[in-house]
């Protein structure tokens, strides 16, 4: 049932964007928060009818997004078990099944009484904290035995713990973390008093072309994966253009073993604000967007209300900041898929060209880029790109955070320059928990690499491709020997088929193929022929798909089965 109340909160809702569909997913998650978090179809067609658009769109759209419970119940607390690679590499699996045990249920099942249900969930960004629970909407992180018992014990009683976020960070730049360990370090005046907002001062005394070209000369590459330089893109919005431009802040971090994002929005909110405003200033944008993944509730929170904060400080002037929050799908960290989801629809990768700067959000020019990126801006226009150029070297400059996870012994998110060595990275993190099989250092959709590979890995753009793996978004994992690369050959598949839009078949089969080839061989069923099919997959897949999540499945199941090929043949029997 959708109330008068969620009717009123869904219409203040559509009157932040320029087009109410936009609307449609927030008045999704307005609608299951207020009915039990649950979904039902009377409630899609009212919905629909509020909107004025047809019910198939509307269920097509809830229906492609994780965080919908559509016509399903759910217990009072939905736990959800994050068993991607980190976890599984931090003992989610152990955690999972203490919870079937103590809950007396299996995984998709709901208790007796109602009170929960259990889920086996993909990667939930908090890959430094594993095992981690999301009970609803809330983040219980670092869990053990232990924890569990007393999370449930607590959860019996009606109440809801305070969330127990504790990780490890570090930096040797103090730029991106300069105010990570201060208190209220989230407030305006926490950071005004640090120096906040001087960047943006400066950069209201300069030209939008000034700004780009300092932005150019820094030579800064994507924080999000892909590592196109920062300037080169802003550079390709058309010239005379009559349209809104806008741009988009990609807040998804949906890549599993990235983790960094979070710690600038958890932590200094307004740092990303700040470079956000540069950006507009530089490119003529007037609506800026946060699209910010589902499960970071609690994040949302603090953006929007260092928003509220800039504003009511006088320095956003006319500039207007939506966050907008997803509601669980990998591909929307695709830049098109992404621009998709916003304008309301199926978060699904577009053709390209058009490219996003040319015609994106509402057909009109768009930017996008990740929050690293946009938070470096104030350090860069402070300080001027020569000065950002002293970290690094040339084709890699600047800063970056490496969040490393699995087998060590200090897990969490650290600052370096660029170009630091492996070795060293890992020594910040304290050191290998174990014996070192194997790393993967760009994110799951990077190649794997074995210790032979590590000991002379830098971790920068070149030498990661000289190793024939990529720096990604700088995601590290970490493997010792206690695990089977064959299995998380799986559970790095199940991932992408879980995850994949379906627009694509040798994304869609190609996933599911796989799949199945690698159930086989660990059951004990498998033949060479299920080994060769998966080659024949993954040698084939590149370029046939409309985003990279082809090339990001194929690349680590390759690399895994050519590195450890031993082990996969010794499953055939």
């Amino acid at each position: 049932m959708v109330t008068k109340q969620m009717f009123s909160a869904i219409n203040k809702v559509m009157q932040k964007y320029p087009d109410k569909e936009s609307a449609l997913l927030p008045a999704l998650t307005i609608v299951q928060k207020g009915n039990n978090n649950s979904l039902t179809n009377d409630d899609i067609k009212e919905i629909s009818s509020f909107f004025g658009i047809s019910m198939s769109k509307v269920y097509g759209v809830a229906t492609h997004y994780t965080m919908y419970n559509i016509n399903k119940k759910v217990g009072k607390y939905h736990l959800q078990v994050d068993t991607n690679i980190p976890g599984t590499l931090m003992g989610a699996r152990e955690i999972l099944k203490h919870l079937e045990e103590i809950l007396g249920i299996k995984v998709g099942q709901t208790t007796n009484d109602g009170l929960f249900t259990l889920s086996s969930v993909e990667c939930l960004a908090s890959c430094g904290t594993c095992p981690v629970i999301q009970v609803n909407d809330v983040y219980y992180e670092n869990m053990t035995n232990e924890k569990v018992d007393k999370l449930i014990e607590s959860l019996r009683k009606g109440v809801m713990p305070e969330q127990n976020i504790e990780y490890f960070y570090g930096t040797e730049c103090n730029a991106l973390f300069k105010n990570r360990g201060l208190k209220n370090s989230t407030s305006l005046e926490v950071y005004k008093k640090n120096g906040g907002y001087k960047a943006l001062a400066k950069a209201r005394t300069l030209t939008p072309s000034d700004i780009l070209k300092e932005v150019k000369d820094s030579n800064i590459r994507g924080r999000g994966g892909a590592g196109f330089p920062t300037g080169i893109k802003w550079g390709f919005l058309p010239k005379n253009n009559k349209k809104p431009v806008y741009l988009i802040c990609n807040a998804d971090e949906g890549e599993p073993g990235t983790f960094k994002d979070r710690q600038i929005m958890e932590y200094d909110p307004h740092l990303l604000i700040e470079g956000m405003t540069i950006a507009a200033l530089a490119i003529g944008a007037k609506n800026l967007f946060i699209y910010i993944r589902g499960e970071f509730g609690w994040i949302a929170d603090i953006l929007e209300n260092a928003i509220k904060e800039a504003k009511d400080d006088g320095l956003l002037q006319d500039i207007n900041i939506i966050v907008h929050r997803g509601a669980g799908a990998y591909v929307c960290g695709e830049e098109t898929a992404l621009i998709e989801s916003i304008e309301g629809k199926r978060g699904q990768p577009r053709m390209k060209p058009p490219f996003p700067a040319v015609e994106g959000l509402y057909r009109c020019p768009t930017i996008v880029n990740n929050v690293e990126t946009l938070a470096s801006l104030p350090y860069i226009i402070e300080n001027g790109a020569e000065v950002f150029k002293k970290f690094g070297f040339e084709g890699n400059y600047g800063f970056k955070l490496f969040g490393v996870s699995g087998g060590v012994n200090k897990p969490g998110v650290y600052e370096c320059p660029m170009g630091i060595s492996f070795n060293k990275l890992i020594e910040m993190a304290g050191g290998v928990k174990g014996n070192l099989k194997a790393a993967i250092v760009g994110g799951l959709s990077t190649a794997i690499l074995k210790p032979d590979e590590l000991k002379d890995l830098d971790m920068d753009y070149d030498s990661c491709a000289e190793h024939g793996t990529a720096l990604g978004s700088g995601g590290v994992m970490v493997i010792t020997d206690e695990f089977s690369i064959p299995e998380l050959a799986l559970r790095t598949i199940e991932f992408y088929a879980h995850e994949s839009c379906g627009q694509c078949v040798p994304c869609k089969e190609g996933t599911y193929v796989i799949v199945q080839s690698l159930k086989k061989l660990l059951a004990g069923h498998g033949k060479q022929k299920d080994i060769d099919n998966i080659l024949f997959v993954v040698n084939n897949v590149s370029g046939l798909t409309l985003c990279p999540v082809g090339d990001a499945y194929s690349i680590p199941i390759k690399s895994m089965i050519n590195k450890f090929r031993d082990e996969f043949e010794a499953l055939i029997k």
